[in-house]
């Protein structure tokens, strides 16, 4: 988080979506660290897929799933969608844009720096893989409906930006928005290590097809996290929500009155519409769905094959630590947990999503941390910290102490 910000010249979230930027991250270890090629190959390998979740891409248009995928079936009968590698190596040496939609779902590294750029931004966050072998062209020029950070992980690939030709556009809208602006906000390539930022609504487009045949580094790969944030129009969902809480909005509505009848349920109800939209900011709405959303995924083993050394948090979003003086209340994924004053330091060290290893928390902190964390992890706030889950941590997340 720390290089991405200085690749941006970021100070925070708060300038997410609100212009185009680009930048050079510091060092190319995060890269690699991230996902290579060969990585991207050997999740899709393992992992049974279907279409769209993962597609490829020839000349714009998406290559029929038969070409690449085929079903599997155990002897039971039973069939899954699974990658069939070697048409699918095919395709890539013939020149093609292979995607992998939410690679986090997968792994740990990429599903970790998902966590960390929700906690930066409070909102949700998925990463898609793109692929791009031999001069092949990506997706024609189009938008997306949420704000994208696009950080190159190898190869080269060109890239050309334009403005909004609609301000705010959403996947569900009032209008159609088909017209690309002709200002080019930017155009260029992007290296290993180059991040761009681009908000909703941008038009871009990129494509291998004015790279040279000859170029040993036949291939570009670079992740896009996606950032779906919060609109009014969101609000007003879930203030429908919280609507059925008042009998007036439950009643049926009088279609067979008298005109002053009608009259006086419209007025009625445009009345206690108005109280409902001042009883529940949008500030309260932003606040509960960061408090009440569901817990992240983590492995429960529940002390079968010993008590867990190390923990980390996993909620989606940072847990919110309130200090009443005579005790503690943590309160996160709709969850309210409530501590004694004297656990504060280790709440603090296993809510701060770094790891924490128990015993050597427990001897700096001088509490019983590993009760703490017991608690924590019972309640899905924070998880067991496994070997597996450590690979995508190491190298990039330092121990909380």
């Amino acid at each position: 988080m720390t290089d991405l910000q200085r690749a941006l010249t970021w100070s925070g979230p708060e300038a997410l979506g609100t212009g185009f930027a680009r930048g050079t991250l510091p060092g190319l270890e995060v890269c690699s660290r991230l996902l290579t090629p060969s990585k991207l190959l050997d999740v899709i390998m393992r992992r049974a897929l279907s279409f769209p979740q993962l597609r490829l891409v020839d000349a714009g248009q998406d290559v029929h799933p038969g070409r690449y995928l085929k079903g599997l079936a155990d002897r039971r009968g039973a069939s899954v969608s699974v990658p069939d590698m070697r048409k699918l190596g095919r395709l890539l040496r013939s020149g093609c844009t292979l995607v992998l939609d939410t690679v986090d779902f997968f792994d740990p590294a990429m599903e970790t720096a998902c966590r960390a750029l929700q906690w930066w931004s409070r909102e949700l966050v998925q990463v898609n893989a793109y692929l791009t072998t031999q001069q092949a062209a990506g997706f024609d020029l189009h938008w997306d409906d949420h704000d994208v950070i696009i950080i190159q992980l190898a190869g080269c690939k060109s890239w050309e930006v334009r403005g909004l030709s609609r301000n705010a556009p959403m996947f569900r809208d009032a209008e159609l928005n088909t017209e690309a602006p002709e200002q080019v906000v930017w155009s260029g390539t992007m290296q290993p290590g180059d991040v761009i930022h681009i908000p909703r609504g941008y038009w871009h487009a990129a494509t291998r097809t004015d790279r040279d045949a000859d170029d040993p580094e036949n291939f570009s790969l670079h992740a896009t996290f996606g950032f779906v944030k919060r609109t009014p129009v969101n609000w007003l969902a879930w203030l429908s929500d919280r609507s059925r809480e008042r009998e007036v909005f439950r009643v049926d509505l009088d279609r067979w009155g008298t005109t002053e009848n009608e009259a006086a349920q419209d007025k009625n109800l445009i009345a206690e519409a108005a109280r409902l939209l001042a009883d529940h900011p949008p500030s309260e709405y932003l606040n509960a769905r960061a408090r009440e959303i569901d817990p992240g995924r983590q492995v429960s083993t529940f002390g079968i094959f010993g008590p867990p050394e190390a923990a980390v948090c996993l909620a989606p979003f940072p847990p919110e630590i309130i200090d009443h003086g005579d005790t503690i209340e943590v309160l996160s994924t709709g969850k309210r947990i409530t501590l004694s004053p004297a656990a504060l330091p280790a709440a603090r060290a296993l809510l701060s999503g770094n790891p924490v290893h128990l015993d050597h928390a427990g001897q700096a902190l001088g509490v019983d941390v590993r009760r703490i964390a017991e608690v924590l992890i019972e309640e899905e706030i924070c998880g067991e910290y496994t070997p597996e889950l450590a690979t995508g941590y190491t190298g990039m997340v330092p121990d909380a102490l």
